[in-house]
């Protein structure tokens, strides 16, 4: 499978929900970052589209577009936390390759844009801060650890 295939089978998997078939995709030493996670390393970016996908349900749509044999646009439509607050989120994903699986994926997006649509007004007013983005990341891994950690028990 060219670099480009495996792009494009990593989203069609995505839209389907089937973390399973997206993780076959990364290399077992893939590195994942995007400003809602931050970095995160091997099982723990697997983990995290297992955990995004099963949450979501039937809530989540994914659209890729512009797949290139390193990078692709993606966009995520979701309703956000207890208020169901709708999300349509527009990224850009960066790609390298070991072994003819993904190493390196790198998601970038406006988070400040992110904020306000997920959070409103405190999005608005927050959402562009360095303290959002490291308290975002800090509870992101928490959410992930809890995951992980019922995953595995």
């Amino acid at each position: 499978m060219t670099a480009q295939e495996t792009i494009h089978a990593f989203y069609t998997a995505f839209a389907a929900s089937d973390a399973e078939a997206m993780a076959k995709l990364y290399h077992p030493e893939v590195e994942f970052e995007d400003p809602a996670f931050g970095k995160l390393k091997g099982v723990e970016a697997a983990m995290m589209w297992k955990m995004l996908t099963g949450r979501a349900g039937d809530n989540l749509k994914i659209e890729f577009k512009d797949v290139t044999a390193n990078s692709a646009t993606w966009i995520a439509h979701y309703p956000f936390g207890p208020k169901k607050r709708p999300v349509v989120n527009q990224i850009q994903a960066k790609f390298e390759f070991k072994d003819g699986l993904i190493i390196k994926h790198t998601d970038t997006f406006d988070l400040h844009k992110w904020a306000k649509q997920a959070l409103g007004f405190s999005g608005w007013l927050l959402g562009g801060t360095a303290f959002f983005k490291k308290k975002l990341n800090a509870k992101t891994k928490a959410q992930l650890a809890s995951y992980m950690a019922k995953q595995s028990s």
